[in-house]
């Protein structure tokens, strides 16, 4: 099975080691994002929730280049170096995702 990957200038660039996301069958991997603006190369000012939104815009961006959607994600792993942020990470989550949400993992990252 072929493995095609994935770019967009509407999501920050990787490492030149990874792709933004890679296309297996009928199934989209992609990256991790953080909270950088592709235009400008910077992390967003503001809360966590603006990091956050930015982070599902950047993998909007990746998954509509693929041919998919926020709508068909699956699984989503969230990575906060602060679990008191994960409230807020919830908001902007349940905002962006429709139903049936993802499954997803969080983890406290050090």
């Amino acid at each position: 099975m072929s493995k095609i990957p994935v770019f967009t200038a509407d999501a920050p660039a990787p490492p030149p080691f990874l792709n933004q996301a890679t296309i297996v069958g009928n199934i989209i991997f992609c990256s991790g994002q953080l909270g950088v603006n592709p235009k400008t190369g910077k992390m967003v000012e503001g809360s966590i929730k603006d990091r956050t939104r930015q982070i599902l815009a950047n993998l909007s961006a990746v998954l509509k280049a693929g041919g998919s959607s926020l709508a068909d994600v699956a699984k989503v792993n969230i990575f906060l170096a602060d679990m008191n942020d994960f409230a807020a990470v919830n908001e902007v989550y349940v905002e962006a995702f429709p139903e049936p949400r993802p499954v997803r993992h969080r983890f406290p990252f050090f």
